[in-house]
């Protein structure tokens, strides 16, 4: 390694070699790192997340899934851990982490309850969109509550006749004085009936993109109201229910880096929510590997454990090496969205849709190596395997994701 970066030094002398010969560019910064190697500081806060997920999360994961309970004690003990407002500035009571350290933290949760990780995903998200295109008075207001999770966030942008269609959102804004007037719905919201703030896109003025402006609903205001809990498949430790407005009037002070920039708003959340996700979808995958492992370990059939079948093996090779691929990706794609480099909308899109599919298969080639006793509901490989199959739909279908890619390839 440090012989073929010297060689690559004497060729290209913007170029020097830094500890465990890295290369790194004097002319183009930092940015040119390429270091494997995590950090002092974001171990212990993998390790950190880790333990909170093993002692606090693992324990009741059941529980929760089995009751549809939402663990409101347990996000509020995340949050004193700093989990409320992973990227959000400490000015507001916010970790002010990376997008990388946010994804490892969100990897490790996810070992514990894949479902109720996803919830705080989706609650860091709505916050740093205050937090990114706020001004100070809304910061100031929602975002210390948000990042203890005294207060709760929603992101609403799904509706019934908009889904992966979301420039086509129909709930309308109308200003009225100080106050807009919302009439709509949307649908799927996590934390729908239940959280205390919602961050919604709303129509104000034209058809398309730039008539869409983003604008903030407190839970009591007139006119907002909530559908009947979905009964889901997976998913089940957090809410899901439509929110509904009928002529809910919203002070305009509620309004969100200005009318015409909320589809923009939009879509600079779900590049982070979508490598939030993904880390989601790896968390939980390789929970399912490692318990995979341990049974394979002890089940015996033919005169030996089932974990000495080369065929078995190489399966759990592959699942092992899918993960580790997807990790990576979804690594890099934090790094390039947290600096808003090039490109990094389709890295995002990239690493969301192979580490949502990897892992939902890793999940389930989980299941199958316990055979029959991965179907019981006794061990908690299918638990996982129902909350990981939402990620190829929410943040944008794995469809959409290709569609992403393919666009800036093609340059359409």
């Amino acid at each position: 390694m440090q012989l073929e970066a010297f060689k690559l030094v004497t060729l290209y002398p913007c170029l020097t070699v830094v500890r465990g010969g890295y290369i790194r560019s004097a002319q183009f910064g930092a940015n040119m790192t390429i270091n494997f190697e995590l950090s002092e500081e974001q171990s212990a806060i993998r390790e950190m997340a880790n333990a909170f997920a093993m002692n606090e999360m693992a324990p009741h994961a059941r529980k929760w899934d089995e009751e549809s309970f939402f663990p409101v004690e347990t996000l509020r003990q995340a949050a004193a851990l700093g989990f409320g407002g992973l990227y959000v500035g400490d000015d507001v009571g916010g970790s002010g982490l990376t997008r990388l350290d946010a994804a490892l933290v969100f990897e490790e949760l996810a070992k514990g309850c894949t479902s109720t990780a996803a919830y705080m995903s989706i609650h860091n998200m709505s916050a740093w969109m205050i937090d990114a295109f706020g001004n100070d008075d809304q910061r100031q207001k929602w975002l210390p509550g948000l990042c203890s999770m005294d207060l709760f966030a929603s992101y609403c942008l799904t509706e019934p006749g908009a889904g992966s269609d979301a420039a086509a959102l129909s709930t309308k804004a109308v200003r009225d004085g100080d106050d807009y007037i919302l009439n709509g719905a949307k649908a799927f919201i996590s934390g729908g009936g239940t959280s205390n703030i919602y961050v919604c896109m709303v129509r104000t003025g034209e058809a398309g993109p730039k008539g869409i402006s983003c604008i903030v609903v407190e839970k009591d205001t007139p006119g907002l109201s909530f559908g009947a809990q979905e009964i889901k498949l997976g998913w089940k430790s957090q809410p899901t229910a439509a929110v509904i407005f009928e002529d809910c009037r919203v002070p305009a002070s509620n309004l969100i880096g200005g009318e015409g920039s909320g589809f923009k708003i939009a879509m600079a959340g779900l590049d982070g929510g979508r490598i939030n996700i993904g880390a989601c979808s790896i968390g939980g995958a390789q929970f399912c590997l490692d318990t995979a492992v341990e049974y394979m370990k002890e089940r015996k059939q033919f005169g030996k454990a089932i974990a000495e079948f080369q065929a078995l093996q190489f399966r759990v090779a592959d699942m092992a090496s899918a993960l580790e691929a997807a990790r990576l990706m979804i690594w890099k794609a934090a790094i390039m969205v947290g600096e808003k480099q090039p490109g990094a909308t389709r890295m995002a899109a990239m690493a969301k849709k192979i580490a949502t599919d990897s892992g939902f298969e890793v999940a389930n080639d989980a299941l199958q190596l316990h055979g029959g006793y991965g179907y019981l509901r006794d061990y908690p490989i299918e638990r996982v395997l129902r909350d990981v199959r939402v990620h190829q739909i929410l943040e944008g279908t794995n469809e959409v994701m290709r569609l992403i890619i393919a666009r800036q390839i093609f340059g359409s």
